[in-house]
């Protein structure tokens, strides 16, 4: 793969696939019309399509908006492909242009999976929700815990039509574990959410404030459930891409953590701890999560 990011993402398919809760999955497939327009924001490399597709959600139309060209491009490249490997029916009128950052016009699918339109798009999710309307299903997965919440909500329920759903699985809330013990580990985890809340919009307890703000909003909260991320080795190998995805977590957390946090006196003989522990095949991992489902308002 061409940039750290795409395999990123990449590498968590497996992850996310062990973590979402089948039953709020189950009441979202439920609240779809038989051929829904769909958009996701922070779509990512589009993995959204194939698991979609597995769902039995074959017709109707997707588009996908991610605010970084490089992954939108690789979505746009790599999926269609994936699909057709997959034996899924995929047409493409004409290839994607280029690095794929340019597309025919902004209604125009990218191609088309069995009878589902699909549709990558670069931009502001937001703007993108604030600009769209009848709308039968957002998704946002990994995502909420990201931009302000209110916000959010607000151009959900401005994008979808009334009684129409937003899916918001992988929502962190506040859980970064890390086995086995180490002397540090408390410090590590109070350092690196400090900093993450310390930044425009987010929130590392997320989960819990969204569950409650779908509360107070005149939709209804129709499912919660948890989708923690559980990564651990089997006999010191990890499934898939899994290895990589934690080296990637592990960046993060060094990434973030401010140099010099007093907080954090050992994170240095933690970090390399850790990372010997994951060439060894011995590291485990925990993020805390949430999956919802909220309908928005009828009247």
């Amino acid at each position: 793969m061409e940039h750290a990011l795409p395999r990123y993402l990449e590498s968590k398919r497996s992850v996310d696939e062990r973590a979402f809760a089948p039953r709020v999955r189950d009441r979202f497939l439920d609240a779809l019309p038989p051929v829904p327009t769909i958009v996701e924001v922070g779509c990512g490399t589009g993995v959204t399509v194939p698991r979609l597709l597995s769902w039995g959600v074959d017709a109707g139309r997707y588009v996908g908006v991610d605010a970084d060209d490089r992954v939108v491009a690789f979505a746009r490249r790599v999926r269609p492909k994936s699909l057709r490997r997959a034996g899924y029916d995929v047409s493409q009128e004409s290839p994607p242009a280029g690095d794929g950052t340019d597309r025919p016009t902004d209604t125009d699918p990218d191609f088309t999976a069995e009878d589902l339109a699909v549709g990558f798009e670069t931009g502001d999710a937001l703007d993108v929700l604030d600009a769209a309307e009848d709308v039968d299903a957002v998704i946002a997965q990994a995502f909420a815990d990201l931009v302000s919440l209110s916000e959010l909500l607000s151009a959900v329920e401005s994008a979808v039509r009334p009684g129409g759903v937003a899916y918001l699985p992988i929502t962190f809330d506040g859980g970064t574990i890390f086995q086995p013990d180490h002397p540090a580990d408390d410090a590590v985890e109070a350092a690196y959410h400090a900093a993450i809340d310390g930044r425009p919009g987010r929130d590392v307890r997320a989960g819990r404030h969204l569950v409650d703000l779908c509360r107070r909003r005149d939709g209804d909260l129709l499912a919660v459930g948890s989708s923690d991320w559980i990564v651990r080795p089997r006999g010191g190998e990890y499934p898939a891409d899994e290895r990589y995805f934690l080296d990637r977590l592990l960046g993060f957390v060094e990434g973030t953590v401010p140099a010099g946090d007093r907080r954090v006196e050992a994170f240095d003989e933690w970090l390399s701890t850790r990372r010997d522990q994951l060439a060894h095949g011995e590291l485990t991992y925990v993020a805390h999560q949430y999956d919802l489902l909220y309908r928005t308002p009828t009247g």
